[in-house]
Order: C-alpha cells, then structure tokens, then sequence
C-alpha cells in the first residue's frame, strides 16, 4: 500500500496540480476530498495549460478512475462549463465521477457569500464570493442539498420545505437580497439533476472498496492549503473545510489506516491570496519582483498574491497539523536571478523582543510579529534544465538542504519549470 495524500502547505496555489498530475501517471484511482470551485489548479502539459477548479487534474491520464468525494461542495455551473471545456479540447471525461453525498452549492449560496464579504469593510475574510463557506455552513447545519437528493422527488421536495422558510427570511431580513420560490428551486434542481447525471456514482462504495482490496494505487488530491485549513489556519481568514492530510479520510470515504504518504507542497518562497496574518510578507521591490518572474496571481480569482520569503516556523507547523512525511517544493526557478535568499527561521515580537520558534496561533499576536531570518546566497544562473539534483548548482543544493534541515522532513521532489518534464523526482511514492 503506498496510497498518498498531495496537500498545500502554505496558504494554496501551491502548485499541487503538478504534483497531482506527476504522481497520477502511476496511480489508479485519484480523489479530490475536499474543497469547491474556489480552488484553481493549473498543469501544463505539451506547452498546453489546464486550469482545474472542481475536476481532478488526473483526468487527463486515460484509464484512471477519477473521483470527487463527498468532502467537496460543488457549484454545477461551473462544473458543467469545465467539463464542456475539458471535452472540446479533446479530454475523454468517462471515467470522472461524483459521490452522491457531495453538497450542491445553490443560488442564495452565492448571494449571501458575495453580500456578506462586500459589507465586512475591514473585517471582509477575502473569499472567492463562489459561495462556497455558506455551503459548508449549510452541511454542518444540516440544511445542505446533496447530490443524490436530486434524484429523489420526495427527499427533494421534504429538504426544501425544511429549508427555504429559513433560508429566504435570512435573505430578506439579514441580507436584504431577493428569496426564492420553491417551484425556482425545483427547477434549479432538476437542470442540475441533468448536469450530473452521465458522472454520478452510486456504486462508489463497492468501487473504492475494489480499489482497496485489489492494491490499486490511490492518490488523494486536497485544494487550498493546510494554513487555510478551518480548525488549524489563520483562522478567521480560512477556507471552510479540511484541507489537512487527515480531511483525504473524512472527504474521500478511505479511512486513514489506508493512507501512508502525505506529501506537503510548498514553494521555494510563500505566497498568499486574500486577507489575513503572513508574517514574511514583502511589500517592496523584492515581493513584486517575485510576484512577477513567478506569475503569482490567482487561478480562479486573477488578483495578485501576496509574496514572500519561505518561512519555516510556519512550514514546521504545518508538518504537524498537516501529517506531511515528505516534501515537494516548487517554483524554485523563480528564484534563479536573486543575489541573496532569505528563509524566516523563528518570529520576534516587536514590543518585547520575544522569539517564537514554534508558530503562535493567536494569530492577533501576529500583528506584532517580525520575521528572523538567515540569509543564503543565490545561484544566479538558470536550473529549468536540471533533471537530478546534481544538475543544480550548488548554492541551490545549500538552499534546499537548509529547507529540509529547517522544515524536518525530507524533500522527495522538487519543480524547476511549469513543465511536466521540468520536474526532479528523488522519490516517487508509487514506485
């Protein structure tokens, strides 16, 4: 059994849908367990780029079983735009399925999400407004709509009389916005019902447990990343479900004994999107000049993320919290033209002179924070080219062993260009 979890270790928009799409080639069944269409993951395959928001990335490899659990919530508009993209550009889609106990993210999802954030002023949390935190908010106040309730008139009609009275005085009353008729629901609901329906998979427990038996190789894909994480991130500014390693059980239907590597993403520097505490923030010429050689804007959103240098109090944390035993580190490309690096190695508070080696979740106290750092010296030449590790050169070799030495868990893979071919793999799980 070498069944792996790929999950962020920063904030998101780690490059994780490389890493899933690598590993892929060799497994058999991948999973994506949790999240929604918030989440945008990009692989470049051929100098041809694939952005993912809802399907997993492994759908471009043929002959894998390729499964959106029940931990994910999923908007069908944008779940039909992206598998109807997918096809034109020649993608077989056969063998792409959904549980039906996924939540369906409705209309007033998405209105409650887009007025709630443009009211918050300074408080605003900086979703996606693709109502994805009403819809867990939904699930766990068991108001939520599932997949398989679309196929059952009775169960259907039941939920939504329990739950539109409630949803449409929130609506009115709390956010001032339009209701919803039930006979709207109802047809919302049926046109969504079409939607899913070639990708549905009632059989998923018999098909997993087949997997299992059989020593098919299961590779779990999470979204986001494990500092958005809604019990262990900088929370407020969270997503709202478990993007930790231990989230690939509860949002795949595998429980963890079937699970042996986790396998944290990281960049070779840290970026973040939307509000919240991030302590190695540049905001200066050395930040824009990551964000730029480095692209660093968002997949689903398009706004520019927040840069900074890799910072190994919060990668020690997230080795914790996220169960990772080994990690991939990318975009360490972007890094080739600089004279000197930094890595942030513990905080100080700047009222007392107090370090912090291990990461302080208050994350008030994070408002007095500044980064310690050790500084290394750069490789200035380009490593796009580089297949083995000996290929790099040897101020790149320091930087990286010193991420390992810091972070405490052995670096297995490492990406120097956005291509699959541009990838050094020390260690593949599946083999």
């Amino acid at each position: 059994m070498r069944n792996t979890v790929i999950v962020g270790a920063q904030w998101g928009d780690e490059g994780k849908a490389k890493i899933t799409d690598l590993l892929a080639e060799y497994a058999d069944v991948i999973i994506r367990y949790q999240g929604g269409c918030n989440a945008g993951h990009t692989v470049v395959v051929n100098n041809e780029t694939y952005k993912f928001h809802l399907v997993p990335s492994g759908v471009l490899y043929k002959n894998k079983f390729c499964f959106i659990g029940a931990g994910t919530v999923i908007h069908p508009e944008t779940f039909l735009k992206e598998t109807e993209e997918l096809k034109k550009r020649g993608v077989d889609l056969s063998s792409l399925k959904i549980s039906p106990l996924a939540t369906i993210t409705l209309p007033y999802h998405i209105d409650i999400d887009g007025i709630s954030e443009n009211t918050s002023g300074k408080n605003k949390i900086g979703t996606t407004k693709k109502g994805i935190g009403p819809t867990y908010s939904d699930k766990v106040g068991r108001y939520g709509i599932k997949v398989q309730d679309l196929y059952d008139e009775e169960a259907l009609n039941s939920r939504l009389d329990a739950i539109l009275p409630l949803k449409n005085k929130i609506l009115e009353k709390v956010y001032g916005s339009k209701i919803y008729t039930k006979d709207e629901m109802i047809k919302y609901c049926k046109e969504y019902a079409k939607i899913f329906e070639p990708y549905i998979c009632s059989e998923w427990v018999d098909k997993l447990t087949k997997s299992l038996k059989e020593d098919k190789k299961i590779l779990f894909e999470g979204a986001q990343g494990i500092m958005l994480d809604i019990d262990y991130g900088t929370y407020p500014y969270v997503t709202s479900s478990n993007p930790i390693g231990g989230g690939a059980a509860t949002g795949s239907g595998i429980g963890p004994t079937h699970i042996e590597n986790v396998i944290g993403v990281t960049k070779a520097y840290i970026t973040r999107v939307g509000e919240g505490p991030f302590v190695t923030e540049l905001k200066d010429e050395t930040g824009e000049k990551i964000r730029t050689i480095g692209g660093e804007f968002g997949t689903t959103t398009g706004r520019p993320r927040r840069c900074g240098w890799f910072d190994a109090v919060l990668s020690r944390y997230c080795v914790l919290v996220g169960g990772l035993t080994q990690m991939a580190i990318t975009k360490i490309d972007v890094l080739n033209d600089f004279d000197e690096l930094k890595v942030c190695t513990a905080y100080k508070d700047k009222r007392n002179g107090k370090i912090y080696k291990d990461y302080p979740t208050n994350i008030n106290l994070h408002n007095y924070l500044e980064p310690v750092y050790e500084t290394f010296k750069g490789w200035k030449s380009d490593i796009s080219n580089a297949k083995t590790i000996e290929d790099l050169p040897e101020n790149a070799k320091i930087y990286l062993n010193k991420l390992e030495e810091l972070v405490g868990i052995p670096i297995k893979i490492i990406s120097v260009g956005p291509n699959r071919d541009q990838t050094i793999i020390i260690e593949n799980p599946f083999k």
